[in-house]
């Protein structure tokens, strides 16, 4: 299966890169480019990509909002959007991780790093780099917009939950694989991709960024502050 993508970045010479090395993948095709947000998003709706390479700053409409948009809307719900950023952590990019991102990397990473990052993108992956910033992402995340902690209505909404779902929750929160979460609990990798779903579908969540999001958030996982 060909991964369509979708890129946005207000740099022209930057797109073209982007587009001589995605399309050089046998695997991979660009199917438009935008120079802005609110152009990224209408093309989103016009050609349907599977992944969207998202640069954060932009004028106009910015990175954060299209995301919001592309992820609000129902039409979009295969869209995984990678935001693209100079600064790897920020305030910026927790937003964007809340408004619905699968993640995150730096302009400055390997060819292959963001070959590897469209795939795991549009495979429904979590993609939280450089492994090395987790720590202060989760500290922007339980710390919330307004420095008060984990929301209550985050924290209510695991209550739908069982107890199993709960724990590979917060198994995906801490970065592991399906597999790695399998072997950890002694069961079959389709049983926790099971699970996972589930709680995707119970927690109203479109990947599993999203569900690192929510672990963080509600307090189920406390962020390491080493």
């Amino acid at each position: 299966m060909t991964i369509r993508v979708l890129l946005a970045d207000d740099q022209a010479l930057l797109r073209s890169a982007f587009r001589v090395l995605v399309d050089s993948e046998p695997d991979m095709e660009v199917v438009g480019e935008a120079a802005d947000g609110a152009e990224a998003v209408r093309l989103a709706r016009e050609h349907g990509p599977d992944v969207v390479l998202m640069d954060i700053r932009m004028p106009g409409t910015d990175g954060l909002a299209a995301t919001r948009l592309i992820s609000a809307d129902p039409s979009l719900g295969q869209v995984r959007v990678v935001i693209l950023t100079t600064f790897e952590v920020d305030d910026h990019v927790v937003r964007a991780l809340r408004a619905g991102a699968s993640g995150f990397l730096g302009k400055g990473s390997e060819p292959e790093e963001l070959l590897n990052a469209i795939r795991v993108a549009a495979g429904g992956e979590a993609l939280l780099s450089p492994a090395a910033t987790k720590g202060l992402i989760a500290r922007f995340l339980a710390r919330g917009d307004d420095g008060d902690g984990p929301d209550p209505a985050r924290s209510e909404r695991l209550g739908a939950l069982t107890g199993r779902e709960r724990e590979v929750l917060g198994l995906v929160a801490g970065g592991h694989s399906n597999d790695e979460i399998a072997e950890r609990l002694a069961v079959s990798p389709l049983t926790v991709k099971t699970h996972v779903n589930r709680a995707m579908a119970k927690l109203g969540a479109r990947d599993r960024a999203q569900l690192v999001v929510i672990a963080y958030e509600s307090g189920l996982v406390r962020p390491r502050m080493e």
